[in-house]
């Protein structure tokens, strides 16, 4: 298989090169990374990974996070998380595991930050709907989404579209999919298991949502705490914490979902740590070239971290309210499709001039799919209420 072209190299500059000397042998290595689709000169102050992670933050897929669907739909109320503060918590438990067994926290935040940009507006609701609409036409996931965005869908630079970001973030965004079947992850060598600094996405993203859900799930009221202290999850951390747990309900939740973060954290990384002491894993290479993935939660963590999922999905998830909010935004996307499909002119010129290259169905899907939860609403009422203006 060919390699993409290595960009130039930075180690003449030791203020730069020098920050990955602390990095243990099997962190991957902005200096030997596969480089980029289109070669660009390395830059006097900034490694590779670092990079990638600015022109992240800097896409506008990145800005629309902020008002796309969590759980709540963004005009349910201010304080629930969205899917751009969902974003930052999975980044910021990431760049703790990966400081912890001194991995690159460079790539590990950009992976991070890029995990969900090609989420649909209304969260999993959104996705469901497009995926089936999509179905004879290979389907719809948001990791795959989230690949194209960075890689052709971005328009920021003249010389080449997306985000020209390197081969190892990108590996890292589409093996965040379980999806290995899929022809686009052929590209990224299936064979070999990712980076370590992409694995512990995976598990920065369960801790970050399952934790977050239940906070919000009790802010709403949709989840009674007295429910919540059955779980075996909050009885391992309520003895953890030891005595003095406040009264408060509110301040209890607060209390016991920073002490289970905290449990689950320290247990991803020392799991990591013991298993590869155990298997002799010393260099990337043998991260790569391992079985299976290293990254996990030991027995009793990964139970406890199975029941407070199905807790949520049962509990939260399948509310009656939030049914009734998946109900809406089923149709809202479904509606647009509709439209846009059987009506190209609808959508803006751009978008109607890339469907003669695209098709209409994937113009379709990608313009539905980058729009946020208040403009879908909106573009969803000037295309199907005759009173409101276009």
């Amino acid at each position: 298989m060919n390699l993409e072209k290595k960009g130039s190299k930075t180690s003449n500059m030791p203020n730069v090169s020098n920050y990955e000397s602390h990095l243990a042998p099997y962190a991957a290595s902005s200096l030997n990374s596969r480089g980029r689709k289109i070669d660009e000169p390395s830059h006097p102050y900034r490694l590779e990974f670092q990079r990638d992670r600015e022109r992240i933050i800097h896409s506008r897929a990145f800005r629309r996070l902020e008002y796309k669907t969590q759980v709540f739909i963004n005009h349910e109320g201010d304080h629930y998380r969205t899917r751009l503060t969902h974003t930052i918590e999975v980044a910021q438990i990431a760049r703790t595991v990966a400081r912890a067994i001194n991995l690159n926290e460079d790539l590990a935040e950009a992976v991070a930050l890029a995990h969900d940009l090609g989420h649909t507006p209304f969260g999993h609701a959104g996705e469901k709907e497009l995926n089936d609409l999509l179905a004879v036409h290979g389907g719809f996931e948001h990791n795959r989404q989230s690949l194209r965005i960075v890689e052709f869908l971005e328009k920021r630079y003249s010389r080449f579209d997306g985000l020209n970001l390197t081969w190892e973030t990108r590996e890292g965004i589409i093996k965040h999919s379980s999806d290995y079947d899929h022809p686009k992850v052929m590209e990224y060598l299936p064979e070999e298991q990712p980076s370590l600094e992409a694995q512990i996405i995976d598990f920065a993203d369960e801790i970050a949502y399952n934790n977050h859900d239940l906070d919000d799930g009790l802010a709403s009221g949709l989840l009674n705490i007295h429910e919540v202290e059955d779980l075996i999850i909050w009885k391992i951390a309520k003895k953890n914490y030891g005595a003095g747990l406040p009264d408060e309900p509110r301040e209890r939740a607060n209390e016991m979902i920073r002490s289970i973060i905290n449990i689950l954290v320290t247990d991803l990384i020392d799991v990591i740590s013991v298993t590869m002491k155990n298997h002799g894993i010393r260099e990337y290479g043998d991260i790569r070239r391992y079985a299976s993935r290293i990254a996990g939660f030991s027995p009793e963590i990964a139970g406890a971290s199975r029941e407070l999922k199905k807790f949520l999905r049962e509990r939260l998830y399948q509310h009656y309210r939030v049914a009734r909010m998946t109900v809406k935004a089923r149709k809202v996307i479904r509606d647009l499709f509709e439209i846009y499909t059987g009506h190209p002119d609808t959508m803006p010129a751009s978008y109607l001039e890339r469907s003669k290259k695209d098709g209409i169905v994937l113009t379709a899907a990608d313009y539905i799919a980058g729009m946020t939860d208040r403009f879908a609403l909106e573009e969803h009422n000037k295309l199907t209420d005759p009173m409101i203006r276009v």
